[in-house]
């Protein structure tokens, strides 16, 4: 039996689905989704359009974590940490470099949190630091300051020692020896502050596992042994903290390296501030994360509650508000983080992103009203081919995209409203591979590896390729400089907004046809748009055919310049472009709205290959609204 079917493809909102669903014709997902979707955005309203290039911005010496750091709307800076240091970007200009104390191996495991003119950033090898802007291009980097009075310092303690190991003091004053029964000092605990009877110490050398000599910085009550002691929480014999956020006017620490399931809650409106003091209101609070599973802290997120997102567990901590005594810690949902890496979840319209342990999940952490409790749904469901392992994101509140660095070097880009109920992804790729990611004010900046260099570039509307610059001259000229970072690579120009041909930079520099006053170099990218395999919908149901040939495809595009369309034989250009004498366009051409028709010949004989595609790396604007097709089948 043969027909013809007609199909209008009304949208791309479901995104490109994973090849495990091409059987699910049944699914409203797979009428809306695709099987391709590379290098182009969603739109909640349907469209598709080919994603903004990449604006180059600088280079830097090596792999890099990227931070937004907003002291308010017209203060907004790029943070960039490499090996051992820090760059600061204000309107894409390096306005400051400070030495740091991180390793390039350490950067995947900050964490950061910022209050006003100050960062605090943690890691759980690394003692903590503020990073504070004194001025626009004057910042400070130095190590957390704990509240001192009379040289007692304010900051968690804790008994690592078995409950009853004894210290016992050799003196009261001055300087002492300190001794414990049981194996406890190692050479990083000199200058760490102990407390003996809640007294304070501090360890000045270490004679071997269980003595050490130590100043007082207060008179202890006796020299009898005593189990009444404790050590600093943080410390380089103890490690330092896993995770820090600000929630209820308290500074939160979540897990250090040696008590990787506590949190800790700093005294009211004194961040620094962690003495439990006789437990008011106000004080300090600290407990753990105890349950039948590992509940390794791995990021404490203020939002709806105090959110702990652990190895095995998502956790609330409430209280209206957190207090000593009003405190409540509940387990929601059982899902993990991954252990390996620091992955700051976002929030979106209330919800609280964040990627699943196994790297195979971007996971909605809400609060629903049916069940009152957190709910966390996987967004990636239907997308899981494009979660390769995730390292970093970042959300585009502007534009409501959130964006994932892969594993493989690869962007997913998911377009997400919920109350619509769109959630789209689509993948973006480069000449090269994607390490990091960050959203600055309205600007998304990526750290990007190219053959062996490092750049940081930015996403840019006004270019279409990508480590993209772009000049304008007073006189028309043919020679155009400037390009010593595309040294030996064959780019892209558009010449006065016409694409010209391909060109490739010598010197830092290349040459064109004919003289033009304005120019835009980069390296091509190409978008591929590809439908999901068809299926026919009649009184039987859902059915795939055995053979097809498709007849014409008509494609409804808004303000677009260049349309690519493959239907079986290669990609062939839409009749959109005016040509000149010499084969190539002589000035920019018309930006195209409405129906544009394309017909094909020969049946199809494979059922999961897509009966047209549209690629192209023409660096002109491309968005398709919708697609009807005209097919003839047969069962």
């Amino acid at each position: 039996m043969s027909g013809m079917v007609i199909q209008t493809k009304t949208n791309f909102s479901a995104g490109e689905l994973s090849p495990r669903l091409y059987g699910r014709g049944d699914l409203r997902a797979y009428e809306n989704g695709a099987s391709r979707l590379r290098n182009v955005v969603i739109h909640p309203t349907g469209g598709v359009s080919r994603r903004p290039g990449l604006r180059w911005v600088d280079g830097i010496e090596g792999k890099a974590r990227l931070l937004a750091f907003e002291f308010n709307t017209e203060q907004v800076y790029l943070l960039v940490f490499t090996h051992a240091k820090m760059a600061v970007y204000k309107d894409d200009v390096r306005i400051a470099v400070l030495d740091t104390p991180w390793t390039e191996a350490m950067l995947p495991n900050l964490n950061w949190t910022q209050s006003a003119d100050t960062l605090l950033v943690v890691h759980p090898d690394c003692e903590p630091q503020t990073i504070t802007r004194t001025s626009h291009t004057r910042w400070v980097i130095a190590p957390w300051y704990w509240y001192d009075v009379q040289n007692r310092r304010h900051q968690p303690h804790h008994k690592f020692a078995s409950t009853f190991s004894r210290i016992t003091p050799s003196g009261t004053s001055g300087s002492v020896t300190l001794t414990v029964d049981e194996d406890v000092f190692t050479a990083e605990h000199v200058g760490a502050r102990l407390r003996i009877d809640g007294k304070e110490v501090e360890i000045t050398a270490v004679t071997d596992a269980r003595t050490a000599t130590a100043t007082c910085h207060e008179t202890l009550a006796s020299t009898d042994s005593t189990k009444d002691w404790t050590e600093m929480a943080f410390s380089a014999a103890r490690g330092w903290p896993v995770s820090v956020t600000f929630h209820q006017d308290r500074l939160v620490i979540g897990g250090s390296r040696d008590l990787p399931n506590r949190v800790w809650m700093s005294k009211t409106s004194a961040y620094f501030t962690f003495d439990p003091g006789t437990g008011l209101d106000d004080e300090s609070v600290d407990f753990a994360i105890l349950s039948d599973q590992v509940n390794a802290i791995r990021t404490v997120f203020s939002g709806r509650t105090l959110q702990v997102f652990t190895t095995g567990a998502e956790w609330t901590v409430t209280g209206s508000p957190i207090t000593p005594t009003s405190i409540a810690v509940h387990r929601q949902t059982r899902v993990g983080m991954p252990p390996s890496r620091a992955i700051p979840p976002r929030d979106v319209d209330g919800a609280t992103l964040f990627i699943g342990a196994a790297g195979k999940e971007l996971r909605e952490f809400l609060f629903t009203d049916a069940e009152q409790a957190y709910q966390a749904a996987d967004l990636a469901m239907l997308a899981r081919h494009l979660m390769v392992d995730p390292s970093d994101m970042d959300y585009d509140a502007t534009r409501r995209l959130i964006h994932l660095v892969m594993s493989d070097g690869s962007l997913a880009t998911v377009t997400n409203y919920r109350a619509e109920q769109v959630t789209g992804w689509t993948r973006h790729e480069t000449d090269g591979a994607f390490h990091a990611v960050a959203v600055v004010g309205e600007t998304v900046y990526a750290c990007i590896e190219r053959a062996g260099t490092w750049s940081v570039e930015a996403f840019d509307d006004v270019h279409a390729m990508d480590a993209a610059l772009s000049g304008t001259a007073a006189e028309p000229k043919t020679r155009w400089s400037g390009l010593d970072h595309l040294e030996g690579r064959t780019v892209k120009v558009l010449g006065d907004g016409a694409e010209l041909p391909p060109a490739t930079v010598s010197g830092g520099a290349v040459d064109l046809p004919y003289a033009v006053s304005g120019i835009r170099v980069g390296l091509p990218f190409t978008h591929e748009i590809a439908p999901l395999p068809p299926v026919s919908v009649g009184q039987g149901g859902v059915r795939q055919s055995r053979a097809l040939r498709l007849i014409r495809a008509s494609f409804r595009v808004l303000d677009t310049q260049a349309l690519a369309v493959d239907t079986g034989r290669g990609p062939a250009p839409a009749p959109l472009k005016r040509l000149g004498p010499s084969g190539v366009l002589d000035s920019p051409p018309p930006a195209v709205s409405g129906d544009v028709s394309v017909r094909a010949v020969g049946w199809r004989r494979q059922a999961l290959e897509p009966v047209w595609r549209v690629v192209q790396d023409t660096p002109l604007p491309c968005t398709i609204l919708s697609v009807a097709t005209e097919m003839k089948v047969t069962d």
